[in-house]
């Protein structure tokens, strides 16, 4: 059993400043956790939302299973998240505050075969945070150049 895979959202850290970050379990059918084992999943569309108080997914895309046949799930349907009530209640009050979204960042799967979704609550950067970002982006490449050639 291949316990490598490890799908992040590089768009996440650009787009958005991390608060606090979780690590949920996710709900899902049989074929799902297929296609995932198979690197078949894109969560850089993806956001999490509750409904009552419990936390949904929605916009993951897992790519149907090659050999799932009529049982196949479909793509991007709304998966349920799995976090104790304290940090369901924690991240409910925070994310009423205006700015503050939750994303899921990386979909890996854990030692004991389980899919995970670490989850962060995030507040939206502004254009001139981006900057920066990518300036220290440069910066740190520069250094890593500099330090090759000596």
């Amino acid at each position: 059993m291949s316990t490598k895979i490890n799908i992040k959202n590089r768009k996440a850290s650009y787009e958005y400043q991390f608060i606090n970050t979780f690590i949920s379990g996710i709900i899902l059918v049989g074929t799902e956790i297929k296609s995932i084992r198979n690197n078949k999943a894109n969560i850089s569309d993806a956001y999490c939302a509750f409904n009552g108080s419990e936390l949904f997914v929605r916009n993951l895309h897992i790519g149907e299973y090659s050999n799932g046949g009529k049982n196949n799930h479909e793509p991007k349907r709304e998966r349920k998240l799995l976090l104790n009530k304290q940090e369901l209640k924690k991240m409910l009050n925070k994310v009423k505050e205006k700015g503050n979204s939750i994303i899921p960042i990386r979909l890996f799967i854990n030692e004991k075969g389980k899919a995970k979704l670490e989850i962060a609550l995030a507040k939206g950067k502004k254009i001139y945070d981006k900057r920066e970002s990518l300036k220290e982006k440069d910066l740190k490449r520069d250094i890593e150049r500099i330090k090759k050639i000596n």
